[in-house]
């Protein structure tokens, strides 16, 4: 398995493992548009993991700046998502080993995520990679 940093080739791919975990279309002409503008700015980490030349995983590491303390900045994780085919086969803890190595490449205190409670499998997973379960987050849908 390879991860590398993401390119417009994936996208495609990209759309079909959203839908495959959402059960929603992408719109993979504003994803790429999407994808240009997130790629000129240094705000984002994109990641995608390839096995024998196909996408069956990829995840978004947003990079906030801090405004308190020494002003490091923290790292948001979001749409980390894995080919259902692939799962349970270190796909993910590759995948947040690798956005890991670059937030801390990036100085980023800490790495947070949401994500639903009753996805137990996915809430195990994070736990035990090492994410805190301490925590209580919310999210408001807008």
């Amino acid at each position: 398995m390879i991860i590398r940093k993401m390119n417009m080739d994936d996208l495609p791919q990209l759309a079909a493992l959203y839908r495959q975990f959402w059960n929603e279309p992408s719109d993979v002409a504003k994803m790429r548009a999407q994808f240009e503008k997130i790629n000129h700015q240094n705000t984002h980490i994109l990641l995608s993991a390839l096995a024998d030349h196909r996408l069956v995983g990829s995840v978004m590491g947003v990079v906030c700046e801090e405004l308190y303390g020494d002003c490091r900045p923290f790292l948001v994780v979001e749409n980390m998502v894995v080919d259902q085919a692939m799962r349970r086969r270190g796909v993910g803890a590759q995948l947040l080993g690798e956005l890991e190595k670059q937030a801390r490449v990036r100085m980023c205190t800490q790495m947070i995520l949401v994500t639903e409670t009753d996805r137990s499998d996915a809430c195990r997973f994070y736990e035990t990679y090492g994410f805190s379960r301490d925590i209580k987050g919310y999210k408001k849908k807008l």
